[in-house]
């Protein structure tokens, strides 16, 4: 495909997306081709590792082609729907990849690019890194995995990233083991060159790039660990408010102008996902992507923030007493298709 270019290059199978114009989006094409070459890749014994990495500099992959999703979601369903089987498989496939996997992440990272990146055995940032899961702003819930890593950040940090979306950089992604190794942007094609001619991927990382260790103090965790215990969404909110800090304040603000449908799914997933296996993880999250699709909030999300860019979301219920806790159980009842496969 066009938009992405899988090679050997030396020792290493290398996935290049190359669709800089739309900060390099997935599309279905795209996880197709990644599958396919894992497949062919894991009994290819020329084939050491897998590297994947992205053209244009901006970004890593700011997430799915959510404007095709968009348009095509209430008319072909399962097709759509179908695409997030194969998306889910692939975030699966990729963490349990029996080669070393490793993303070289410049730039900015979220949603789909999240998928194909951090459930990777090896994730190396650069300082332009922008890690985020901003999903609940458009209707939409954290998924790629995000049910499984993300209440597994250090304290509440993953829910303050679940409700809010905030931004992560270099320093920050590594304290929350987004990244594995850290790297200048300027080294990076060095690395590249060194790992495809190399049998030792893990030996390479550890020579050429900066391990995180146990990261640096993540900047207001003891405030958010305190405010983000909370049980609901709306305690959540009574704690932000509660406290005299402006992290908080700028939480609480951003919070409420969050779907509050998502931001109700979002934090059960952060409350069941931390005791769940990865497996079990991609299974809720395809319960509750097949549910959202019939839903309202996704499509007025995507309408207000990217379509119509009118940043005026008509959200329903338009606030969180109007979402039930029966309304939430509901996405996370076994899929009415049945749950997904990973053969």
């Amino acid at each position: 495909m066009a938009d992405i270019h899988a090679t050997i290059v030396g020792r290493a199978g290398v996935l290049t997306l190359d669709k800089p114009e739309t900060l390099n989006a997935l599309t279905h094409g795209m996880v197709r081709t990644i599958a396919r070459h894992l497949d062919l890749w894991e009994d290819d014994p020329g084939v050491c590792h897998v590297i994947i990495r992205a053209s244009g500099g901006r970004a890593f992959s700011a997430g799915g082609d959510i404007r095709d999703l968009y348009l095509r979601g209430r008319t072909d369903y399962d097709d759509v729907l179908g695409f997030f089987a194969e998306e889910y498989r692939l975030n699966t496939r990729i963490r349990e990849y029996p080669k070393p996997y490793i993303a070289l992440i410049d730039g900015i990272v979220m949603g789909g690019g999240v998928g194909v990146s951090v459930n990777g055995r090896y994730r190396v940032g650069t300082p332009a890194m922008r890690f985020a899961m901003p999903e609940v702003g458009i209707g939409f819930f954290p998924d790629v995995g995000a049910t499984f890593f993300l209440p597994r950040f250090p304290g509440a940090y993953g829910r303050y990233c679940a409700l809010t979306g905030a931004r992560l950089k270099q320093a920050e992604a590594a304290a929350c083991g987004v990244i594995t190794h850290r790297i200048d942007a300027d080294r990076l094609e060095a690395l590249f060159d060194a790992l495809t001619a190399s049998e030792d991927a893990p030996a390479v990382l550890d020579r050429m790039c900066d391990d995180p260790g146990n990261g640096p103090v993540l900047p207001d965790q003891h405030v958010l660990d305190r405010a983000f215990a909370g049980n609901t969404v709306e305690e959540i909110l009574n704690r932000l408010d509660s406290e005299d800090a402006s992290v908080c304040e700028e939480a609480a603000a951003t919070i409420r102008a969050k779907s509050p449908t998502s931001l109700k799914i979002a934090l059960r997933q952060m409350q069941v996902g931390a005791g769940r296996t990865f497996r079990d993880c991609m299974t809720v999250e395809y319960r509750i992507v097949s549910r959202v699709l019939r839903g309202h909030d996704f499509y007025e999300g995507v309408r207000a923030t990217i379509v119509d860019k009118d940043n005026q979301p008509a959200w329903r219920p338009d606030d969180l007493a109007g979402v039930s806790v029966e309304a939430v159980d509901a996405y996370f009842e076994p899929a009415d298709q049945g749950d997904l496969r990973f053969d």
